[in-house]
C-alpha cells in the first residue's frame, strides 16, 4: 500500500525549517524544507502543483525570470490551486519558496547548478545551490505527496539517439514516480517519435488534453498519435487518481497544446528550430554541445519569439495543471491522506483516441 501524504508529512516534521545548512550533517537526518503553508495544505488535502526551478535559473534573464515565476505561481493561486517551487538552497532541498528565496535564484541565474536526479546528492553534500529539473522535482513532489507537477515541455530522446543513447532522465522518472507532470510535449529538436517509443517502454501513460496528437512544444501537433485522450481537469484527475490507487508507481505524462493564438509564432519557431538543427548537422556539433548551441540560435533567429512562445505556454500550462490539481483534491475529499481506498472502482468518462 503506498504510503499517505500525512504520514510522509508526519515523518517530515523534523526537516521543516532546519537551521541552513548546520542541519546537514547532524544525526536526526534533516535533509528537506517544505514550507509552512504547502505543509498545511498538504496535510489537509488543499490542491498543490509542483514547479521546477531550472527555467528561472537556465531559462531566461534576469529579471524577466523573475517577473515570469511571480506569475506563473499567481496563475496557479487564482485557479484555487497552491504553488510549490522546488530548489536546492545552500544544501537543503526546498518546497515551496518565499519571494526573497525566488530573487535569490532568480539573480544567481546560471551560477546555480542545473540538477537532475542523477546531481542530487552531490549538490545537497557540497551544500550548494540546485535549479530542479523535471527528473528532480517529480522526485522531491513524489516525497512530499505532491500529485501534479506543472512544466514547460519534458526532455526526451535526442536525435540519432540509437547511436548516441542521449535520452533524457525525464523519462526513466516518469517511468518510475507517480506524479502527474502536465507540460507542451517535447521540443522538436528531440526524436518525438522515439521519446514515444521509450515512454511506452517504461510503462508511462501518455494523455493529449483535448486532442489525440502529442504536441511539439511550440507547435500544436507533431504528427504522432497518443493512445489516451483528456478533454476536461475532471477527466485528468481521475486518471491520476486510478493511477495512484492501483499503485503502478509510474508516473503520467499529459500534454497539453500550445494555445492557438501563440500556434503562429510556435510555427516560426519551429522554422528556426530546423535551421539551426541544420547548422549544427554542418559545423559537426554533437553531443551535450547540440542543445545548447540549437536552442541559442534558435532565440536569435526568432528575434526571442522563441522565449515568448515558450512564457506563453507555460502559462498555459499552468492553468490547466492548476484546475486538475483542484479537481483531484476534490475528488479525493477534505482532508485525504493518498493511499488506497477501502474498496476498487470503475472509472468512466475517458476518451478514446478519435
Amino acid at each position: 500500500m503506498a504510503s499517505s501524504a500525512l504520514s510522509r508529512l508526519s515523518n517530515l516534521h523534523g526537516h521543516l525549517q532546519p537551521s541552513s545548512s548546520s542541519s546537514m550533517g547532524s544525526n536526526d537526518g534533516r535533509l528537506i524544507k517544505i514550507s509552512s503553508e504547502i505543509s498545511d495544505a498538504l496535510s489537509r488535502g488543499r490542491p498543490v502543483v509542483a514547479l521546477e526551478s531550472t527555467i528561472i535559473c537556465h531559462g531566461m534573464p534576469y529579471p524577466q525570470n523573475l517577473e515570469t515565476a511571480k506569475q506563473v505561481e499567481a496563475i496557479i493561486r487564482s485557479n484555487g490551486a497552491l504553488p510549490a517551487t522546488i530548489a536546492i538552497l545552500d544544501g537543503v532541498p526546498c518546497v515551496g519558496l518565499s519571494f526573497e528565496e525566488l530573487e535569490r535564484l532568480a539573480k544567481l541565474g546560471s551560477q546555480v547548478q542545473k540538477t537532475a536526479r542523477r546531481d542530487i546528492a552531490r549538490v545537497v553534500a557540497k551544500r550548494g545551490n540546485g535549479a530542479t529539473t523535471v527528473s528532480s522535482t517529480m522526485y522531491f513532489a513524489s516525497m512530499v505527496g505532491i500529485a501534479v507537477f506543472v512544466t514547460g515541455g519534458i526532455g526526451g530522446v535526442h536525435r540519432h539517439g540509437e547511436h548516441t543513447m542521449d535520452i533524457s532522465s525525464d523519462l526513466t522518472e516518469l517511468g518510475r514516480t507517480p506524479v502527474a507532470v502536465v507540460s507542451a510535449g517535447a521540443k522538436s529538436i528531440l526524436d518525438i517519435p522515439r521519446t514515444l517509443e521509450y515512454l511506452e517502454t517504461q510503462g508511462v501513460c501518455v494523455a493529449a488534453y483535448g486532442t489525440n496528437e502529442f504536441p511539439a512544444f511550440f507547435t500544436e501537433k507533431s504528427g504522432c498519435k497518443v493512445p489516451c485522450c483528456v478533454d476536461t481537469p475532471e477527466d485528468c484527475a481521475r486518471l491520476i487518481d486510478v493511477n495512484l490507487k492501483l499503485s503502478l508507481g509510474t508516473g503520467l505524462l499529459i500534454a497539453v497544446p500550445i494555445p492557438k493564438e501563440h500556434a503562429a509564432s510556435g510555427s516560426s519557431v519551429e522554422s528556426a528550430i530546423q535551421r539551426a538543427l541544420q547548422e549544427a548537422r554542418e559545423s559537426n556539433i554533437k553531443g551535450s554541445a547540440e542543445t545548447p548551441f540549437v536552442l541559442t540560435r534558435v532565440n536569435e533567429l526568432t528575434g526571442g519569439a522563441s522565449l515568448a512562445s515558450n512564457i506563453a505556454l507555460l502559462k498555459n500550462n499552468a492553468v490547466v495543471g492548476a484546475k486538475i490539481a483542484v479537481c483531484l483534491a476534490q475528488l479525493r475529499g477534505p482532508g485525504h491522506e493518498g493511499g488506497l481506498s477501502e474498496a476498487p472502482y470503475l472509472y468512466a468518462g475517458l476518451s478514446n483516441c478519435r
